[in-house]
């Protein structure tokens, strides 16, 4: 009987395709596909973004998604682990590359996997969709409002320092924070969506709720962008691995290339 990386090999050979084409299809990165079609699975990402990427790569290929994740549970990869705090606590990232075909659509997984029928097409964008605030870990506000406090009081110095030092000077300028040095310094809230640069990189930010554009520039490397939770978000960035997005205090890769979109809900 065939393992998952025998019959993913046979599946994409049979259709005389490369792993580099399969990878620009699928926008999973080359080197995870040679390892599924080695049948090995431990690439160093939670084990949903695993079976977001088995579950793209055989509906690429033709084969039964569900089959195939099915299998990958039954090695025991989709149990959880015991570790002091789960990634799998904060939320949970479905990730469904925008060049799914309209042919083969992905079917609903179990509970576990997925909780709605994602969209097919080129327009379909990943989707981010946290666990309720119930099964979140319990933060101390104090603490918190204590360290925001703390962060305010640091850039009202900074601040106060600055203009100190432009008075001395003689300048009659008034110095404005830009939009990108404004969005790098304000305290993040708990319930906000935070997108991080890893690099260079053009962000368009919009609420589908109401159609309003939250935002379109750029944001320079190490800085980053907030923006208020909504329930339905969608985020364009080129190139989009230089991003990541934080949800609820964790830090997610979008696991895509190129210029991309993803849905954060």
């Amino acid at each position: 009987m065939q393992n998952i990386g025998e019959r993913l090999e046979e599946a994409r050979k049979s259709k005389g395709i490369s792993i580099r084409e399969a990878a620009e299809a699928t926008k999973v990165r080359g080197d995870y596909l040679h390892k599924f079609e080695s049948n090995q699975f431990d690439i160093n990402l939670p084990d949903i973004y695993v079976r977001g990427f088995l579950r793209n790569y055989a509906i690429y290929l033709g084969l039964s998604p569900e089959k195939t994740v099915n299998d990958y549970n039954a090695l025991g990869h989709g149990k959880p682990k015991s570790k002091p705090m789960s990634r799998e606590i904060y939320g949970r990232m479905d990730i469904t590359s925008s060049t799914t075909t309209r042919d083969h659509a992905p079917e609903p997984a179990d509970e576990e996997d997925l909780e709605a029928e994602r969209q097919a097409g080129d327009d379909n964008p990943a989707t981010f969709a946290p666990k309720t605030a119930s099964s979140m870990p319990y933060l101390d506000k104090a603490l918190v409002i204590r360290g925001l406090i703390a962060l305010a009081a640091l850039i009202a110095v900074v601040l106060i320092i600055v203009f100190a030092v432009r008075a001395f000077s003689g300048s009659d300028d008034e110095t404005e924070p830009t939009a990108e040095t404004a969005a790098e310094t304000i305290p993040v809230l708990t319930n906000d969506v935070v997108i991080h640069a890893l690099a260079d990189v053009r962000i368009k930010m919009v609420d589908e709720t109401t159609g309003e554009e939250l935002f379109q520039g750029a944001i320079s490397q190490g800085g980053s962008r907030a923006f208020p939770k909504t329930d339905s978000m969608l985020l364009t960035a080129d190139p989009i691995e230089s991003v990541e997005v934080e949800i609820n205090g964790e830090r997610y890769p979008t696991g895509l290339t190129g210029r991309d979109r993803i849905r954060i809900q």
